[in-house]
């Protein structure tokens, strides 16, 4: 993976998750960079939960990997279509975790996420990831509503 941010001082952490949520949150931080003339690092979560399948068939850390690269390297060749300065990360582990220390790790100024309706128990209960990034980041968060 090449990483191309090195002429741009401000930085954009997008996280997504390949599902609907995430084009809205892919648009925005994509035209957000191009007018702030920021670097864009896209972020995806391999989420230890995500890699079991309806069946009892559980699906390979490397598919779901792939899937994720896949998806993240669309955004980034769109960002860099319109003169962008953009890579892509790819971690294992709690969302919410990773985003926040990923931000960290990147020195991003700005996190950018999709936010999903509350359709299950689960994020009744113990909340959304968005929630909680937007909690506890020590930078400016963005959700972009699905």
């Amino acid at each position: 993976m090449e990483a191309v941010l090195d002429r741009a001082d401000r930085r954009i952490l997008l996280a997504i998750d390949q599902s609907g949520s995430s084009h809205g949150a892919s648009r925005e931080a994509i035209t957000r960079a191009a007018s702030e003339h920021a670097a864009l690092i896209v972020l995806s979560v391999i989420e230890p939960h995500n890699l079991h399948l309806p069946g009892g068939r559980v699906r390979r850390v490397d598919q779901e990997r792939d899937r994720l690269v896949a998806g993240a390297l669309q955004v980034v060749q769109e960002a860099r279509r319109v003169g962008v300065a953009a890579t892509y990360l790819i971690w294992d582990g709690d969302p919410a975790e990773a985003i926040l220390e990923a931000a960290l790790a990147e020195r991003a100024d700005l996190i950018i996420l999709g936010s999903r309706p509350r359709a299950n128990l689960r994020r009744l209960i113990l909340g959304s990831v968005s929630s909680e990034v937007s909690r506890r980041a020590t930078c400016e968060v963005v959700v972009v509503p699905a």
